[in-house]
């Protein structure tokens, strides 16, 4: 048993940090673009006269950053070769997001908009696993060059995590002789419609209310007459770009729907996976960078003429912090090596109760570190000028959007009493089984905000 780093990652990760250096930090503080990073970094990021949307000159200097990083060969580094990617596994990528949240606020990895020079990209490979030829062609090369951007419509504003009570409803309906189907409801944190080309909507196209089944996928244009966002909801950490969007007798043609008809909800279930173990590594890099700054400030900080670091009511904290997060990192590192050794739909069976206990732990350990962190720096690290409470707010969001750490630790709970998972057979022949026990599919795979926030990358 080897938990040495390879040494080609290790280079990579030198590589990396040449080119941060060569190319992302002068851009960053190239025409005061240090302001999106420094105290002033929410009021320069919000346009708040405009509905508290992301101001246009922050989301074009995310666009430059990932640009240089494209052309470097680092943006598409998770995805296949035949996508311009180097296949990165899910072990490498989540060192990688580690390492990079680790380093603190930047340019080169701002998790506020998914951002990061070593992209996800997943809506490639749905698109490769669902989509028809033609889309395909349209979809694939266009989400990787920003032709095409598209949003996930699947939260409901009166269901929240269970998606498979969906109110919207779609029916086949056939217009100017053009077979289609004519699309009716609401979602909420349909993220990133302000620049979506289009929306990956969900709707009840058969079943009942509570039925997995039933649900299809439409690729519906953002522009299409009857789409309208009705509001963006202004959150803990701004700007916002996650809005209420109303969908009334919009009707699209039959080439709209992505993937099969009637059971749609394994495409929003296709990169829970790969997106939470990968999140769970950058929450874990945010908790480091928060650790190793509260340790330097404490050895730092003279008061009373000794180092704060001497009372053991600074170090016990964080070595309880440091230890959870060392902890932390070798199940996350295990997890995403067992995820690489298995064919993809395998995860879902055998180690998802792994995914999700290393990602709600890790959005949770973040949170504490940071407070942490707040707390001995005192009314420093409350101001804005440290970057603990950009940090607390936006990670405080994957307690939620992530899928729910409740739904989460539902999951582990699922495995751990052997009503899904490896112990389900050997439950079952004692007679345990319980049918009635409904799978994350069932609830809901993904928020629609973090959905598209990692599709977004």
């Amino acid at each position: 048993m080897d938990f040495a780093l390879p040494p080609e990652l290790i280079d990579y990760l030198a590589e990396l940090d040449a080119f941060i250096e060569a190319e992302i930090k002068p851009l960053e503080q190239a025409d005061d673009n240090i302001r999106f990073f420094d105290h002033r970094r929410e009021w320069a990021r919000t346009d708040f006269e405009n509905g508290g949307l992301p101001r246009h000159e922050w989301e074009a200097l995310l666009r430059e950053a990932k640009r240089r990083a494209d052309k470097a060969g680092h943006l598409r580094f998770a995805l296949l070769p035949k996508f311009g990617g180097k296949g990165g596994s899910n072990l490498w990528m989540c060192v990688i997001r580690e390492y990079l949240a680790s380093k603190g606020l930047g340019l080169h990895n701002d998790l506020q908009n998914e951002h990061s020079i070593v992209a996800n990209n997943p809506f490639a490979k749905m698109f490769d696993d669902f989509g028809t030829d033609e889309q395909k062609a349209e979809f694939i090369p266009g989400t990787l060059d920003g032709t095409r951007r598209v949003t996930f419509g699947l939260t409901e504003p009166d269901h929240g995590s269970d998606a498979t009570h969906m109110e919207t409803r779609a029916v086949r309906e056939e217009r100017d002789g053009v077979a289609g189907w004519r699309i009716d409801g609401e979602k909420m944190w349909t993220t990133g419609m302000h620049e979506a080309t289009h929306c990956a909507l969900f709707a009840r196209t058969a079943g009942e209310d509570g039925a997995a089944r039933g649900i299809t996928c439409f690729l519906v244009p953002a522009d299409a007459p009857g789409v309208k966002v009705e509001e963006y909801l202004w959150t803990f950490n701004m700007p916002t770009d996650h809005p209420r969007v109303s969908f009334t007798n919009v009707w699209v043609p039959e080439s709209a729907v992505f993937g099969p008809v009637d059971n749609g909800l394994p495409l929003a279930q296709s990169f829970v996976h790969e997106n939470r173990i990968r999140q769970a590594a950058s929450s874990l890099g945010a908790a480091v960078y928060c650790i190793e700054e509260a340790v330097r400030y404490a050895r730092q900080r003279k008061p009373f003429g000794e180092d704060l670091a001497k009372n053991q009511a600074i170090q016990f904290p964080l070595v309880e912090l440091a230890t959870q997060a060392e902890m932390l990192r070798l199940l996350i590192r295990k997890t995403a090596w067992e995820m690489d050794q298995m064919p993809h739909p395998e995860v879902e069976k055998r180690i998802s109760d792994k995914v999700s206990m290393c990602n709600y732990w890790a959005n949770r350990l973040c949170c504490e570190a940071a407070d942490r962190a707040m707390q001995v720096h005192g009314g420093i690290g409350y101001s804005r000028h440290k970057p603990f409470e950009h940090i607390y707010r936006h990670h405080r969001r994957y307690r939620i959007t992530e899928g729910a750490e409740e739904i989460q630790m539902r999951k582990v709970a699922a495995f751990l009493f052997g009503y899904l998972g490896p112990k389900r057979k050997e439950f079952a022949e004692l007679g345990w089984d319980d049918v009635d026990y409904r799978t994350e599919s069932q609830i809901r795979p993904r928020s629609g905000s973090q959905a598209i926030g990692a599709a977004r990358e």
